[in-house]
């Protein structure tokens, strides 16, 4: 399994943005599907984007506000997310798994390498 490492979480104000990126300890296949999730405290882990190649899915809430991309090369998920919410407001977690991305893209179990976190906090 992969080591990943988030970063670039912050306080922003409504409105504004953030890149998140998550570093992997080794190198993505293409075909591994690559996702960030978030996780508000008291609530479930909840799938934010995901993609592999020529697959990219997002939740309905961040579609047209957040970007994902990859840098192969560098082994680096990134999260671009424009247009932030107080609703956003959450710990952001990327995760790897073994296989292309499918329709359960959100469902936690599909994934096999989780990063530690990092924090997202938007005020009012």
């Amino acid at each position: 399994q992969a080591q990943l490492v988030e970063s670039g979480g912050g306080s922003v104000e409504s409105g504004g943005s953030l890149k998140l990126s998550c570093a992997a300890s080794r190198y993505m296949p293409s075909y591994h599907c690559m996702a960030w999730f978030r996780q508000a405290p008291g609530q479930s882990r909840e799938g934010v984007a995901a993609t592999a190649s020529g697959f990219t899915r997002y939740a309905e809430s961040d579609e047209g506000r957040f970007t994902i991309s990859r840098d192969s090369p560098k082994n680096i998920l990134y999260l671009q997310m424009n247009y932030l919410k107080p609703s956003d407001t959450a710990m952001y977690y990327c995760a790897e798994s073994p296989k292309f991305c499918s329709g359960s893209w959100a469902d936690p179990n599909e994934y096999t390498s989780w990063g530690q976190g990092t924090q997202v906090t938007v005020s009012s």
